[in-house]
């Protein structure tokens, strides 16, 4: 009796968990979806199918079974349970906190009112490659999300933002699918495979449908996944999803046009060009094997992407200079750089100009319209062979492509003729603008350090900040040096000395008081205000995004000492020694 009242009681519960474990012996403990389970089978031929296989069955042995089930039950209950707490745990990122000196509190005392000021500073400035890698270790380190003034929604925004502005294409799709975002996070999604398509990547931007299992709930997505199975020969497939959506409403006449026509629907070739997005676009080149388009000013920029690495752009010997419309649309295409910088100064060289003009250049350039003048300077250019005076005009013709917002149509083409001017013929009231725009005084992050050891900061010492040395080593080697600078009165010690200095100490390495009067600074009166007070209630994701807002779009390198002062002791202050390490790498020592 007491048996078949716990089989009643049971029974569903009992006959799926059985399964389960009789299925897990079988697989050696390989995960196994129990909503796979046959259910074509009533609950009367399970039941029968076991008696059978289970001749020697008695009370007892029922019994246990149910308990063990009942066990089993509980268990998988726990474990289900903490499934869906760790899901609860909204953590979105890539890199552990560890690497980077940091911790999953990292935004636990920060303000949210404060991140959004900051961020709607950052997105307005350029910002350089060391500002950049700061925010990206913010903000992609795994670490539970700030709480006070600001949502998760909003903190996950910030995140993607960021992501599409600076458009690493890599590093999204490894967001995406680390953090299991691909129906989650449409927008960067779409991002992705817009700007994959734009490069005429087609094969790039249909493989992230690839690794999400589930149907895209976004209608573009849906188009584009539905493209993908047409582009894949997978025609069979794309055709029963195309018919599902259309019984669930789906309705776009252009897009069904072309897919008609790919799928062999229709005869007709639809010839309609349609520029509401890129793959509207891509789908009107795909289609009509004539295809030709003439872009303008009003042409997005990523059609201007595509339209450039599809090869589908006029060339120099195509255009007529009376059209100096088509050649400003060119000059912005090519900041934009999706037009080639070659080509554009190709079509500058078509211009003719009279000898009065040429001999009159920096007058005679003023009175032309924008895109002729330009052409006049850059065959100016050309011509001289007077090193002043063709740095000069190269001075001219950046400053006119800036002052209408597209100084980076002439980027690679200075950088050419400056390359074969050396420093020392530069004019003295030249050498900023040349430095600016050459790379030869500047060093590359992956120059040689070349040591100094007259010097403290610029001495074999520094390699402490690369695990160059133990904490015996390093304090007997300070000790020994300072000792010399002592004894030398003509020895001056400099700020990025003192960051040396005050960063070992930072370290817990013991450096003598004695020599205490060598220097002496005061942290509260260098570092602002603002960061002070991040750093007195430990917020450390605030502090970073502050650093790089302070960097903003300078090189590291090339920031003033006593600002790199106070972005070093901040990082001590707040022990976050790998970021501080790779800076002062960059700082401290000689780079050749």
């Amino acid at each position: 009796m007491k048996i078949s009242k716990l089989l009643n009681k049971k029974n569903s519960i009992f006959l799926i968990l059985f399964f389960l474990f009789s299925f897990n012996s079988y697989a050696q403990d390989e995960p196994v979806d129990i909503w796979n389970i046959d259910k074509s089978k009533t609950d009367e031929q399970v039941i029968t199918e076991e008696k059978a296989e289970t001749k020697e069955s008695n009370e007892e042995i029922v019994e246990q079974q149910t308990i063990d089930t009942e066990d089993l039950k509980i268990e998988s209950e726990i474990l289900l349970d903490q499934k869906l707490e760790s899901k609860d745990v909204k953590i979105l990122g890539l890199y552990d906190p560890s690497e980077n000196g940091l911790t999953m509190q990292m935004w636990r005392n920060s303000n949210g009112n404060e991140l959004k000021s900051i961020f709607a500073s950052l997105d307005k400035i350029d910002l350089s490659k060391d500002a950049n890698k700061i925010i990206e270790i913010s903000l992609l380190t795994n670490a539970n999300y700030p709480s006070k003034d600001i949502s998760f929604e909003e903190f996950s925004n910030i995140k993607s933002n960021w992501l599409i502005k600076n458009s690493n294409l890599d590093l999204i799709e490894e967001y995406l699918i680390s953090n299991e975002l691909l129906n989650e996070n449409p927008e960067l999604v779409i991002h992705l495979i817009n700007e994959h398509l734009s490069k005429s990547n087609l094969e790039k931007a249909c493989q992230i449908f690839e690794k999400s299992k589930t149907s895209p709930a976004d209608e573009y997505l849906f188009k584009f996944k539905l493209y993908c199975l047409i582009n894949s020969d997978q025609k069979e497939q794309a055709q029963l999803i195309y018919d599902l959506r259309k019984e669930l409403g789906f309705e776009d006449k252009y897009f069904e046009k072309k897919i008609n026509y790919l799928l062999g629907l229709t005869e007709e070739m639809p010839e309609e060009i349609s520029e509401n997005s890129i793959l509207d676009f891509h789908l009107a080149h795909r289609i009509n094997p004539n295809f030709t388009f003439e872009p303008n000013q009003n042409t997005s920029k990523i059609i201007w992407s595509y339209l450039s690495s599809s090869n589908l752009l006029f060339k120099a010997d195509q255009i007529d200079i009376s059209d100096l419309e088509k050649i400003s649309v060119i000059e912005n295409a090519t900041h934009d750089q999706n037009y080639s910088e070659k080509e554009l100064y190709e079509i500058y060289k078509k211009f003719q100009f009279n000898i009065n003009q040429l001999l009159t250049i920096k007058d005679s350039y003023k009175l032309l319209p924008k895109s002729e003048g330009r052409a006049l300077v850059y065959q100016g250019i050309l011509l001289t062979t007077d090193i002043p005076k063709k740095i000069e005009l190269m001075k001219i013709l950046k400053d006119s492509f800036l002052e209408e917002n597209i100084g980076n149509a002439f980027d690679s083409e200075l950088d050419k003729f400056l390359t074969n001017i050396e420093i020392e013929d530069v004019p003295s009231n030249f050498t900023t603008f040349y430095s600016t725009n050459t790379n030869k005084t500047v060093a590359s992050e992956n120059s040689e350090i070349k040591f100094n050891n007259k010097i403290l900061h610029q001495s074999k010492l520094v390699n402490y900040f690369d695990n160059g040395y133990k904490l015996k080593e390093i304090e007997k080697e300070v000790e020994n040096f300072l000792k010399k600078i002592k004894k030398n009165k003509k020895y001056f010690i400099s700020k990025k000395d003192i960051i040396f200095l005050e960063t070992l100490k930072s370290d817990g390495i013991k450096v003598s008081e004695k020599y205490d009067d060598l220097y002496k600074i005061d942290d509260d009166k260098e570092i602002p205000t603002d960061i002070q007070n991040m750093i007195i209630k430990e917020d450390i994701g605030g502090a970073l995004l502050r650093i790089a807002q302070v960097i903003g779009q300078d090189n590291i390198e090339e920031i003033d000492d006593d600002t790199i002062y106070f972005i070093i002791s901040t990082l001590n202050k707040l022990d976050i020694d790998p970021i501080r390490n790779r800076m002062l790498l960059k700082v401290l020592p000689l780079k050749v």
